[in-house]
C-alpha cells in the first residue's frame, strides 16, 4: 500500500473555487447533534464571509454531520465546488480546529496528513475461553480485518468471521494460516496484530507460514469485535503511532542513497518546485507540512507553480494566482501522479523541511 494520492483526483477535476470544511463531528458527547450543529453555524458564517455562495453552504449544509454511523472521536472533510459535492471524508482524528477556508484551491493538506503514514496490516483475534484439549467442547471465534492505519479506524476494511470446533482447531489453524497469508500477501501487510486467548493464539502463531509468522505482533488488552470502529484499535495506534510504512521507509532510503551520489534526488523548496515544474517528482518527502505563511504563484494546470509572479509570468502563464503554498503543492503532485511521504525531521533533516525523490535527472535538473 502506498501513499498515492489518486483519491484527491476528484478535486482537480475542475477550476475552482473551492469550500474545504474541516469539522470535529464525534458523537461522544452529550447531544452531539446540537454541538455539530452549533459548530457548522460558526464555520458557515466564516465561508459566507469569504464570499461562499448560497448552493455551496446549502449543500455543506446537507453533508455536514451525517456521518452518524461512525462512532467515537472522530472528523469530517467535506469539499465543494460551485454548489457541488466534490468529496467528503472522514479524518481518524477530530481536526486540532474546526476551520472553514472558501480559495481558488482545496485545502487538502489537513486530510492527507491525517492519513498517514497508511500502514496497511491484518489484526486478528482468537477468542477461547474452554480447556485447551482435543476433548474439550465449544468453538474457537476467529475475527480478523484488513485495513490501513489510521484511516481504517473510522472506515474499516475487509472482515473475516470463523467459528470453528475446538477439537477440530489445530488442523484448521493450518489452513487458516495459508488463508491469513494470501491475505496479507494482497493487502501488502507490513504487519499483522494478534490478539485474544493465549492458548489458541499460540496455535495459530506456531502454525502460519514463516514468511507471515515475522510479521505478526502480540498484543493484550480487550478486543470488542462489534464497535463500528477497527477491531484492535487501541493497540493499533499503540503499535504504529511514530511508525513509517514499509513502503514509505524504502523511497527515504532511495531518496538517502540518491543524494549521497548526486543523483535523482533534490532538497530545498526552489530545486523542489523546480522539479515539480517539470513532472520530475516520483515523491515529495516533507520534514512537516508547510507553514500557511508560505505563498506560491500558480497557473491554470498542476505543473504552473512559481516562488514568484515574475518567473510564472516568463513561463507564459497569464494572470498567476497567489494561493497557499500547500494548497498548490498538492494540487501539483495529485496531477503528476507523485507519492507523498512525511518523514521525521530526526530520521532526515531537509533542506526548507522538504525534498524530493525524482524520476529522472538530466542536465537541467536543478541541484
Amino acid at each position: 500500500m502506498v501513499m498515492r494520492l489518486s483519491f484527491l483526483e476528484p478535486l482537480y477535476a475542475q477550476q475552482g473555487p473551492f469550500a474545504s470544511v474541516y469539522l470535529d463531528t464525534s458523537r461522544d458527547v452529550e447531544h452531539p447533534e446540537r454541538t455539530i450543529a452549533l459548530r457548522w453555524r460558526r464555520l458557515r458564517d466564516a465561508l459566507a464571509r469569504q464570499g461562499a455562495d448560497g448552493p455551496t453552504l446549502t449543500t455543506l449544509e446537507r453533508v455536514v454531520g451525517c456521518d452518524t454511523d461512525v462512532p467515537g472521536l472522530h472528523g469530517q472533510a467535506v469539499f465543494t465546488a460551485h454548489g457541488a459535492l466534490v468529496l467528503d471524508g472522514e479524518l481518524p482524528q477530530p481536526p486540532a480546529h474546526d476551520s472553514a477556508r472558501y480559495s481558488t484551491l482545496p485545502d487538502a493538506m489537513p486530510l492527507v496528513v491525517q492519513h498517514v503514514p497508511e500502514i496497511p496490516y491484518l489484526a486478528v483475534v482468537v477468542h477461547y475461553r474452554g480447556l485447551p484439549t482435543a476433548e474439550a467442547h465449544g468453538t474457537v471465534t476467529v475475527d480478523a480485518e484488513a485495513g490501513v492505519w489510521p484511516a481504517s479506524v473510522v472506515a474499516p476494511g475487509e472482515r473475516l468471521h470463523r467459528r470453528i470446533p475446538v477439537a477440530g482447531w489445530h488442523g484448521a489453524a493450518v489452513r487458516l494460516g495459508h488463508e491469513l497469508d494470501d491475505w496479507a500477501r494482497h493487502r501488502r501487510a507490513d504487519a499483522v496484530l494478534l490478539g485474544g486467548d493465549q492458548w489458541a493464539c499460540n496455535v495459530l502463531l506456531r502454525r502460519l507460514p514463516v514468511g507471515l509468522r515475522r510479521r505478526v505482533v502480540r498484543v493484550g488488552g480487550r478486543a470488542p469485535a462489534d464497535t463500528g470502529r477497527a477491531l484492535l484499535e487501541p493497540q493499533l495506534d499503540r503499535v504504529f503511532r511514530g511508525r513509517m510504512a514499509a513502503h514509505d521507509e524504502a523511497l527515504v532510503e532511495k531518496f538517502i542513497a540518491r543524494r549521497s551520489r548526486h543523483g535523482a534526488a533534490s532538497t530545498g523548496l526552489p530545486a523542489t518546485i523546480a522539479a515539480l515544474q517539470r513532472g520530475q517528482v516520483e515523491a515529495l518527502l516533507l520534514n512537516h507540512p508547510p507553514e500557511s505563511s508560505l505563498r506560491l504563484w500558480t497557473g491554470p494546470q498542476p505543473t504552473q507553480l512559481a516562488l514568484t509572479e515574475d518567473e510564472l509570468s516568463s513561463f507564459g502563464v497569464k494572470a498567476p494566482h497567489e494561493d497557499r503554498g500547500d494548497e498548490a503543492l498538492m494540487r501539483a503532485l495529485v496531477g503528476t501522479g507523485a507519492e507523498l511521504v512525511v518523514v521525521p525531521q530526526h530520521v532526515v533533516p531537509l533542506q526548507d523541511g522538504v525534498g524530493a525523490l525524482l524520476r529522472y535527472s538530466d542536465p537541467g535538473t536543478p541541484s
